[in-house]
């Protein structure tokens, strides 16, 4: 398994099935501060639940599709980022990130959204990275923006939860955007 330093402290790593216990303690840990933005949090309510998700996105990397990887701050899970799809072929990708309250501050979200924009733009080649979130996540919105996202639209009352709906705004950003940009860092 590889790691890679996000900060002094903290790391991103694969997140996978075997992991699962640590997993569901995490959302456990961060539910009422991750479930309002990411839909599988309502689905990972105990062991089972929790390996189903991470075996799905162990599905989606296995056939290219998507994939979740872990941030560890001090050695506890607090977080993390994904490529909910990623499609080599149409070269576009969407990315996302999750943390609970012990994985905010210091960067670490926009630190790994980053890396796995160099990985989609450097490495596969994609053309088009996109970030979806709620309007009402103002977090979300700032980590799109940090890594020089463009707000594209949004999808008014797109998503229902919890019985509301609610507002999905859509950013993104081109490889020769993200080229200009990290020739400038």
């Amino acid at each position: 398994m590889f790691a890679v330093p996000l900060a002094e402290n903290a790391e991103l790593r694969p997140l996978e099935p075997w992991q699962a216990p640590e997993f569901l303690a995490h959302i456990e840990r961060g539910r009422a501060h991750i479930d309002p933005w990411i839909p599988w949090a309502s689905f990972s309510t105990d062991l089972e639940s929790a390996r189903s998700t991470l075996q799905r996105y162990a599905d989606r990397q296995n056939s290219d599709s998507g994939r979740i990887y872990g941030i560890w701050r001090d050695g506890t899970l607090v977080g993390g980022v994904m490529f909910v799809h990623f499609d080599a072929k149409s070269g576009t990708c969407e990315i996302g990130a999750w943390t609970e309250p012990a994985g905010e501050g210091g960067g670490l979200v926009t630190a790994a959204v980053r890396l796995l924009l160099d990985y989609a733009f450097t490495t596969r080649g994609l053309h088009r990275a996109e970030w979806w979130c709620s309007a009402a996540n103002a977090r979300s919105r700032a980590v799109a923006e940090r890594v020089g996202m463009t707000r594209d639209g949004v999808l008014r009352e797109w998503f229902l939860h919890n019985g509301v709906r609610h507002d999905k705004e859509v950013w993104g950003i081109l490889a020769p955007e993200w080229a200009a940009a990290t020739a400038r860092d």
